[in-house]
């Protein structure tokens, strides 16, 4: 049976591009119906345009709609793809930047905690409810397949207002580390056989083992702390940040014995240990990349204007399968087949140890039945302490957005690790009120006028 695939945010042409190159390699989704969906006319078309070629290219049956209301683009939907970034780089990621840097707080990514995760946080989930309304109207039995930051946030806002949709938050980390590892430790990547569970970008590697030919399984962590303590292993620069010599992660698994999953330009603004004001010894040691996403977001705009026009002129358009998940959760449901992949949802005991309904990244299997958590209950103490500091913040953003509650904003930025660790209450409470109202229209109307009383109180 034809399914039907939207894409909200499908402006995003690379990522729409992989997403959609993915789908049509499996045989139940090659003659799908893509509704791409985006409030930019000309990227809309863009990304149109790019997947008709490849649709030419393979040669299937699939067909590509345009929509530039939601609504109408979710009618009858099997699947809702959701990739968009509000408020864009400028001005919002500038604005994420710009402030706390003049109060002496310097960050990396800035979009999935600290002040720029909470700041994305309140701009975006209105828009994510939004879509949920429409769902419940026109697709109520959807899965929403989710990749917008901050992910975390997005999935606990979700799960709490509308408890009935159906949804997964996607991230590659998991299966992008792992192949970084590999090339890491010189391992082939088919032999390695891990289990990974925790919060988005901060789950960790609970088992890390190679497959050797008779059989059996080593343990590759004593090879991956013996190389780095040595000097031996010198850890590659990530692919995703080629400023980043992804020191930050090594150095936290001698410390607290486990891989985290997600970047070191990343981690080093979720902690307090090495983005340090008079510290420049510790910047340097580590290499951290300071203002990171603003660079990469300049060489991506560059990057896609000539990408853009070689797929304008290109005659074909064949993609290999990336690692991204959206397509093998699609198939699996499709076609009732079996697979395992790391997702994001909202813990209702599949990691104990953490807050109840708090957003969870474990194993998950998929099949006909839809998105099936495992349960993890092993994680370490250690791990579930640092976790559960980036849980308050994410909590306190969450409770601020349902309740329109202006004070947990402040107190979210409060309880941040590295933003308490820079400022004092003083500069915190400050910093918020005039991201708040440079931010203006970006954020729902309750937190402007709230804030508007709060600064005249």
């Amino acid at each position: 049976m034809t399914k039907k695939i939207t894409f909200i945010g499908a402006g995003s042409t690379i990522f729409m591009k992989n997403i959609i190159g993915d789908a049509l390699h499996y045989p139940a989704l090659s003659d799908a119906q893509f509704a791409l969906m985006d409030i930019d006319d000309i990227r809309l078309e863009e990304s149109a345009l790019v997947a008709r070629k490849m649709i030419s290219s393979m040669n299937v049956d699939a067909k590509v709609s345009t929509y530039t209301d939601q609504r109408a683009a979710l009618e009858g939907a099997d699947f809702v793809v959701v990739a968009f970034q509000i408020g864009g780089y400028d001005p919002c990621t500038i604005t994420d930047f710009d402030i706390p840097k003049n109060y002496g707080l310097r960050q990396t990514i800035a979009d999935t905690l600290g002040v720029g995760g909470i700041m994305r946080g309140l701009r975006t989930v209105p828009h994510l409810w939004k879509i949920c309304d429409d769902m419940l109207e026109v697709c109520p039995d959807a899965l929403m397949l989710q990749y917008v930051n901050p992910m975390a946030i997005n999935i606990w806002a979700i799960a709490a207002k509308y408890p009935t949709i159906k949804q997964v938050g996607l991230c590659h980390s998991v299966q992008g580390t792992a192949k970084e590892l590999a090339g890491d430790l010189g391992v082939d990547l088919a032999n390695m056989r891990y289990r990974s569970a925790g919060i988005n970008h901060m789950a960790y590697y609970l088992n890390l083992e190679e497959r050797l030919p008779d059989g059996s399984y080593r343990d590759l962590y004593p090879v991956l702390k013996e190389g780095y303590a040595s000097g031996e292993l010198v850890p590659k620069t990530n692919p995703y940040s080629p400023r980043c010599p992804n020191l930050v992660r090594y150095e936290m698994m001698t410390r607290i014995g486990y891989f985290v999953t997600e970047s070191s330009e990343h981690f080093a603004e979720y902690t307090p240990y090495f983005i340090k004001n008079g510290r420049e010894d510790i910047i340097e040691r580590f290499g951290i990349p300071l203002d990171e996403y603003p660079k990469r977001c300049v060489e991506q705009i560059a990057d896609w204007k000539s990408q853009a026009e070689e797929f304008r002129t290109a005659d074909q358009i064949v993609v290999q399968q990336s690692h991204e998940y959206a397509a093998t959760i699609m198939n699996a449901v499709a076609t009732d087949t079996s697979a395992v992949i790391y997702g994001n949802i909202a813990n209702h005991g599949y990691i104990p140890q953490l807050p109840e309904g708090c957003a969870v990244e474990v194993p998950c299997l998929v099949d006909a039945n839809g998105i099936q958590p495992t349960v993890v209950n092993d994680i370490p103490p250690q791990l579930i302490a640092l976790m559960r500091t980036n849980i308050n913040v994410q909590e306190l953003t969450v409770t601020a957005l349902l309740n329109e509650d202006i004070d947990n904003v402040y107190h979210a930025a409060m309880l941040d690790p590295h933003t308490a660790a820079e400022l004092d209450l003083d500069q915190i409470w400050a910093m918020v009120s005039e991201l708040i109202s440079a931010h203006g229209d970006w954020l729902p109307e309750w937190a402007q006028k709230a804030n508007s009383r709060k600064e005249r109180v």
